[in-house]
């Protein structure tokens, strides 16, 4: 039985409450929901921007699963929360930018996207994902 191990990066923001970034489990990662927070600072970015708000939560995850000894090529499957649904078209087109450039192949991974408050109200955007790390 594999042990279950926490995930943890300054190249993420560190948790605000009682979890971890991350836990791996064998070879299963699984990244807790990540805001559009500073790592250095804590502080919430681009207020009412939700592309950017996209790019630096997706940032946050990338740097999570990396710290697990994965690559954004592994992820497998994310969450996009939403606030608002009209902010889906741009959010959508900053998650394709950056989820292509950070893969390699023709496999994108799997999402979801739901639209929900979020526990901050300068939160637009809460993203978290599941990978799975290659032999």
């Amino acid at each position: 039985m594999s042990e279950k191990i926490a995930v943890r990066t300054t190249a993420a923001p560190a948790p605000a409450h009682t979890f971890s970034q991350g836990v791996r489990k064998g070879p299963f990662v699984q990244v807790s929901g990540q805001g559009p927070v500073d790592p250095v600072t804590n502080d919430y970015l681009y207020p009412g921007d939700v592309a950017a708000q996209t790019i630096r939560t997706l940032e946050n995850v990338k740097a999570i699963v990396e710290a697990s000894g994965a690559s954004f090529d592994d992820v497998v499957m994310l969450r996009v929360y939403l606030t608002k649904r009209e902010d889906f078209p741009i959010m959508n087109d900053a998650y394709g930018a950056f989820v292509t450039e950070h893969t390699t192949g023709d496999v994108l991974p799997s999402r979801t996207t739901v639209f929900t408050g979020l526990p901050r109200a300068e939160m637009l955007v809460e993203i978290d994902g599941i990978a799975i790390v290659a032999d």
